[in-house]
């Protein structure tokens, strides 16, 4: 080889990419869409005053009351006057308008989505293998917990927490930072997708059932049937998703 062609060659510039500026205010409202996604807390309850958030965020009031803003465009939360006021988060299932944000934000994701279900089929039989080898008696005790939560859930939204948890929980149970993470980030870009999941008694009684296998595989500590339980559990996932994107595409998701 040319010895000034290999020089060259080696001097190419890497492909770094260009510095992305987010500002205060777009910053809060992430964390706090993202912990309205996750359901870390549910339809009804009050985030903390401004002024505990300006604390927490290490920010001033307008930065917060700016991010505030931005969630109620989006129909996450709403601001309430008076004696008991605040902030409080909206249910999505709730309203026409909400849920017809949702719908539109889906068809806009598709093809996110459609990456973000494929790095889940590689990905969560995994974690729920590594959660069946490394779990302890406290996360046992958290998966159980969510399991029995789910079982007696008669709300949408309560059954969304509930199912969240579970698969959070089973992040947790890894031990591993790079697969809890993954596991969240999986339910943070999923969750609005789930929401519009077609569902029927049929449905819950079989997602009911896998729930229960996937949490006696992980206790038994059998990594393999965890794994073989999760994938068919997300293969089912997977097939509701390409009802919904059809459904969108015909626009007759149902209300």
């Amino acid at each position: 080889m040319n010895p000034k062609a290999h020089e060259e060659q080696e001097a190419a510039p890497a492909a770094f990419e260009p510095l992305v500026q987010v500002r205060a205010h777009e910053y809060v409202a992430e964390q706090i869409r993202r912990h309205i996604q996750l359901h870390l807390s549910g339809p009804g309850e009050a985030l903390p005053s401004e002024r505990e958030l300006a604390r927490q965020f290490d920010v001033g009031r307008p930065t917060i009351q700016m991010a505030l803003r931005l969630l109620e465009a989006e129909r996450l939360i709403e601001a309430r006057r008076g004696r008991g006021g605040g902030t409080f988060i909206l249910d999505q299932s709730d309203s026409d308008d909400a849920r017809d944000d949702l719908i539109a934000g889906v068809g806009r994701r598709r093809a996110e989505l459609t990456e973000l279900l494929d790095f889940r089929a590689s990905v969560e039989p995994e974690i729920a293998a590594v959660a069946a080898r490394n779990r302890d008696v406290a996360d046992l005790k958290r998966l159980h917990a969510a399991l029995d939560e789910l079982d007696q859930a008669d709300e949408e939204s309560a059954y969304m927490r509930w199912d969240t948890e579970l698969h959070l929980a089973l992040g947790g149970a890894t031990h591993n930072r790079f697969l809890n993470s993954a596991a969240e980030e999986i339910r943070y870009g999923l969750n609005t997708l789930i929401t519009l999941l077609p569902e029927s008694e049929i449905w819950q009684r079989r997602v009911g059932k896998e729930h229960h296998q996937l949490v006696d595989a992980v206790e038994q500590g059998k990594p393999d049937l965890a794994a073989r339980t999760m994938r068919r559990h997300i293969g089912h996932t997977g097939e509701g998703a390409l009802a919904v994107f059809a459904a969108i595409k015909r626009r007759e998701v149902p209300r």
